[in-house]
């Protein structure tokens, strides 16, 4: 690129005109202008941006405008050629090292780094313990160091990664070459952990917000859950993309299975899939529109796809930035979308049971439990979640309610459960004082309802004076009474079998001294009809700028696009994200000059698709429809049709907890 000019003759401007030229952007967001002024000029920086934020422009300008190669540490080999065919499609000289490579390629690619011809080279961390790397890096000229996903630095994160540990070299033989590090989210424990572990003391810190407006937080009573999930998808997200988090890999391919029988393309996403269907699969979704994956924590990190429009969670997160990160990958184009998630007892038992059996050490247990327990909080809560997540990473929410959450839209009731509470734990004191005997959630709420089960029976339990003193509650409402006494630290979790056993201070609450206000638990049908129609009045909104008549152009430009995509054998978003489309739907250019002031559109793009994209308004405003087009349909087109048709459920609708429990991990 013509950066590559000495550094004297690098300004602020050459950074402005390099986002205009090549990302077809006139203005910087948020702190991308400060970051990318500091770097360029040669300083350090640590860079905590949400994802969605825009912090690849954050390294991907410095290596333009400074001399040499930028080199780019990420942690995702299956991802680098999609990311680097979309800087290839901006015009920027682009190319990876890693595994996946043969021997010839891998020399063209460092021949081309030595001769400097490439902008930007991405590298596994794991190659950079190789002597080979290190002394290839030597030999050419490096513009700027850039370490995504730097979380996985630290050993207390939710995607640690050993090879992280020692990208401490950088500095120490590069110490003139500026170094970025970049994360999605980071807690302030974790935000001093990247620094001290990659020698970063010097570097400056810039912390954007972790808000993301645009997504909806929403968490429902888990019931069941697979049926719960249908019934979201075909009401609210029919045809759109998203992805599916479950614990288990055996959850994950009996949900992908059951979306399949009710007519929704899934595919599953695990560690225990070879690597050649996981790579099929995660090249489908990112290339196809509309595909939904199911998937463990093994899928996601780095995802550059734009228009995921849903991240549901059937199983509960072990923390709030594993949470957070997963959320995340919707709407990074801006737009409405939605992060649900299903959530009940067993979650909370599980979880803490897993903790328990874990093989980490006191101190690991003690911070598991202390992110589980943040975990909890916000599930919860009856306070605005958008605020408790802000307050999570250390940032005060600016109004104490967000207007697009669950418990913004449809505030929670509280109620005095003390009452009840001790209900719980005399139970619990009955079974293991008088009969030396310790159960689970399910025998409590059967002795509180006076439940005269065979397990009840056999073990005299209709004999307690604690037997049928709970029939003012129904079954669900006991198990939100348990769970939430659990969140509260009132009760515990013991043993393989999760039986119930009182804390140090279940005795408060015994004994009077403590009140304990419970939520109530919702009527899931009302509250969620509640917040479908908040989500639709928002989307409405967010779409208002497109004028009625332009939404059929739009959508042939959708299909134009995707055309394009599979000709060249690349995502969708590589040529065009939606919001340039509709910008270009609004706006009807007639030439490829009139490209040059819309968002997205730079040189390299207008050169390769101007004459398609006008060719295409122009037979829009010829009356006509281009081949394959969708001129003819209405604005919501088949999605319409499918949110209007019922849900056809499968009976395989029960709770999934599979056997495989352990954390999922794949690079």
């Amino acid at each position: 690129m013509d950066g590559n000019s000495g550094m004297s003759e690098v300004t602020e401007s050459d950074a402005l005109r390099t986002l205009h030229r090549v990302f077809g952007y006139d203005a910087f967001r948020g702190e991308q202008e400060a970051i990318i002024d500091h770097v360029v000029a040669g300083g350090d920086a640590v860079v905590l941006m949400p994802t969605g934020g825009g912090k690849s422009l954050c390294y991907q300008i410095p290596a333009l405008v400074r001399p040499g190669t930028g080199i780019v540490v990420s942690p995702l080999i299956a991802l680098m050629q999609d990311q680097v065919d979309a800087l290839r499609a901006l015009g920027v000289r682009a190319g990876f090292i890693n595994s996946t490579q043969d021997f010839d390629e891998r020399r063209v690619m460092e021949a081309e780094f030595l001769a400097g011809e490439l902008d930007v080279l991405y590298l596994a961390p794991e190659r950079l313990r190789l002597d080979a790397t290190l002394d290839l890096l030597s030999r050419g000229k490096i513009s700027v160091f850039a370490i995504d996903e730097a979380h996985c630095v630290a050993q207390w994160g939710h995607d640690f990664r050993p090879d992280y540990l020692t990208l401490s070299v950088l500095g120490q033989r590069w110490p003139d070459v500026p170094r970025i590090a970049l994360t999605a989210t980071a807690t302030h424990a974790t935000h001093r952990e990247i620094t001290e572990r990659l020698g970063m003391p010097d570097a400056k810190h810039f912390v954007a917000s972790f808000d993301r407006p645009n997504i909806q937080y929403r968490i429902v009573p888990k019931a069941e859950p697979k049926k719960q999930l249908l019934a979201f998808l075909k009401e609210e997200h029919a045809g759109d993309a998203g992805i599916v988090y479950c614990l288990s890999r055996n959850s994950v391919e009996k949900t992908a299975e059951f979306l399949c029988r009710n007519g929704i393309e899934a595919v599953p996403y695990h560690a225990g899939l070879d690597g050649g269907t996981r790579a099929a699969h995660q090249s489908r979704f990112l290339r196809e529109e509309g595909l939904v994956v199911c998937a463990t924590i093994a899928f996601g990190m780095g995802i550059d796809k734009p228009d995921v429009r849903f991240v549901a969670h059937l199983d509960l997160p072990k923390s709030v930035e594993g949470y957070y990160q997963e959320t995340g990958r919707a709407g990074r184009d801006g737009l409405p979308s939605t992060a649900w998630m299903a959530y009940g007892l067993q979650d909370v038992v599980q979880q803490r049971k897993m903790i328990q059996g874990s093989e980490g050490d006191e101190a690991f247990r003690r911070r598991a439990a202390s992110h589980l327990d943040s975990m909890l909080a916000l599930c919860e809560t009856a306070q605005c979640r958008r605020a408790q997540l802000l307050t999570y990473f250390g940032q005060e929410a600016t109004a104490q309610s967000c207007g697009n959450c669950d418990t913004c839209l449809t505030p929670p009731e509280t109620w005095d459960g003390t009452v009840a509470a001790q209900k719980v734990l005399s139970a619990v004191v009955r079974l293991q004082r008088e009969r030396g005997q310790k159960f689970g959630a399910g025998q409590i709420i059967d002795i509180l309802l006076g439940k005269k089960t065979a397990k009840v029976i056999q073990f005299d339990h209709d004999q307690l004076s604690v037997f049928g003193i709970g029939e003012e509650l129904a079954e669900a409402e006991w198990r939100g009474v348990i769970r939430q006494l659990l969140a509260q630290g009132l009760l515990a979790v013991e043993g393989e079998y999760g039986t119930l056993v009182l804390t140090e201070t279940s005795g408060s609450v015994l004994g009077r001294e403590r009140e304990v206000r419970l939520r109530k638990e919702p009527k899931r049908v009302p509250a969620a009809r509640a917040a479908r129609g908040e989500r639709k009045a928002k989307s409405a909104a967010a779409v208002a700028d497109l004028p009625q008549e332009a939404v059929p152009l739009f959508e042939a430009l959708r299909a134009w696009r995707g055309a394009q995509a599979k000709e060249q054998g690349v995502p969708a978003y590589v040529i065009f994200h939606d919001a340039t489309l509709r910008e270009i739907a609004a706006l009807r250019p007639t030439s490829v000059a009139d490209l040059a002031g819309i968002s997205g559109v730079g040189e390299k793009k207008r050169a390769t698709y101007g004459e398609g994209v006008v060719g295409v308004v122009a037979e829009f405003a010829g009356g006509g429809a281009p081949e394959g087009g969708a001129a003819g349909d209405s604005a919501a087109g088949p999605a319409a049709a499918a949110r209007a048709a019922e849900p056809q459920l499968s009976d395989d609708v029960e709770p999934d907890w599979g056997d495989e429990m352990e954390p999922d991990w794949t690079s």
